[in-house]
């Protein structure tokens, strides 16, 4: 079984992996671009190599739901960047997927009419509910639903 890579961009979004073992891993983003190569470096070192990784990077525009600064849009813009260059110097597969995909594959329906904090919530508890054993925090539960998308698309068992 390949490595499985699940990533929530931003600052407050996080990664989620399975390694071909079959453990899972949640994190929330680390704080640095430092950090976060290392971070990829080591899901790659712990997966014999990128040919064993595939990645699947949520794919966003430049409206994330409520008007935001150009700055804090170039900052985010700046972080995808990052992370997508990073895992082509890695060498990693990366699949991109909108949270719309995502959501709709795992039958999770829409956040029309919610509020943004009641539907992440309802995200947390959906991501609770699949990884009984992982904490799961804001941070993390979309990483996770993610990867719990790729390891559907993947044909990966659930555990």
């Amino acid at each position: 079984m390949k490595a499985i890579l699940a990533i929530d961009p931003g600052a407050s979004g996080g990664l989620a992996w399975c390694d071909p073992q079959g453990r899972f891993v949640a994190d929330s983003m680390p704080d640095t671009d430092g950090d976060l190569l290392a971070y990829l470096e080591t899901v790659v070192t712990a997966a014999d190599g990128a040919a064993n990784v595939s990645a699947y990077l949520e794919q966003v525009g430049g409206f994330i739901g409520k008007p935001q600064p150009g700055s804090a849009m170039f900052k985010f813009g700046r972080g995808y960047g990052f992370l997508l260059g990073v895992l082509m110097t890695l060498r990693v597969r990366v699949e991109l997927v909108t949270p719309q995909r995502w959501q709709k594959g795992l039958c999770l329906g829409t956040s029309n009419g919610l509020p943004k904090p009641d539907w992440k919530r309802k995200l947390k508890g959906q991501a609770e509910r699949l990884y009984p054993g992982q904490r799961v925090t804001l941070a993390t539960a979309d990483a996770l639903l993610l990867l719990e998308y790729a390891r559907r698309t993947e044909g990966a068992v659930r555990l």
